[in-house]
């Protein structure tokens, strides 16, 4: 099964490179340009935010699929802020729900997702038994990671966006359009997210990205055989 691992920045990507023995070679596609590493993984740094990276992955997708090798399962991968205390620095999280957070309308009754107002999706769903797997080999916590356009930055937020999603454990900004490029391509998504940062005040002294890193590319090396391994029939 040919797997497709969207990050949003080079060095994403790269922690994620380094799971495996062999770098793998650069190999530009239409649109995007691919680090192609053995035996099916094709790694993407697909941009930052859901605009980009949804662009970025279809464009991915569609270049897979034109050469008659379509990718069997998309993950979107990296670094992102944790809920606390539930999500704490260096853990990992694995989505069951991937939601868009800011997807909608504001109202004078207060936000409505784009969904109450009758068209489109905030939520995609990863296969269940895929999502169980890869908490057990990586202890991984599920739970649903939001994306949204704007990183949280105050405690009013981050509360606002938990009393919406009371099962949020993450933030990221790529997830959601990520998936929305997999479910226009047919293929089933995954997102994992190492936690750099506590959701809420901005804090940079309270960033630890390379711990993160560091996480992210020990959770691949346990990954890769759960994700080779998987049969979609499973779920």
């Amino acid at each position: 099964m040919r797997v497709l691992v969207a990050t949003a920045v080079p060095v994403e990507r790269d922690a994620v490179a380094r799971a495996f023995p062999d770098p793998g070679a650069e190999v530009p596609r239409p649109g995007v340009t691919l680090r192609r590493l053995p035996e099916g993984w094709d790694l993407l740094a697909a941009g930052v935010g859901p605009a980009l990276a949804a662009a970025s992955t279809a464009a991915a997708l569609t270049a897979a699929t034109l050469d008659g090798a379509p990718y069997g399962l998309v993950v979107s991968a990296g670094i992102g802020g944790g809920f606390a205390p539930d999500a704490p620095l260096g853990s990992l999280v694995v989505a069951d729900e991937i939601t868009a957070a800011d997807l909608g309308a504001e109202t004078a009754d207060g936000f409505l997702p784009v969904t109450e107002l009758g068209f489109g999706t905030v939520t995609h769903h990863p296969p269940a038994a895929l999502v169980a797997a890869v908490a057990a080999a990586t202890g991984a916590r599920p739970g649903t990671v939001l994306t949204g356009s704007t990183v949280t930055g105050t405690a009013e937020r981050a509360a606002l966006l938990r009393s919406r999603h009371p099962r949020a454990l993450a933030e990221g900004m790529e997830g959601f359009g990520v998936a929305e490029a997999a479910a226009a391509h047919g293929a089933p998504v995954l997102e994992l997210r190492a936690v750099s940062n506590p959701v809420g005040p901005r804090d940079r002294a309270a960033w630890r990205i390379g711990d993160a890193l560091a996480a992210l590319t020990e959770a691949f090396g346990k990954l890769a055989p759960v994700l080779t391994s998987w049969n979609p029939h499973d779920d």
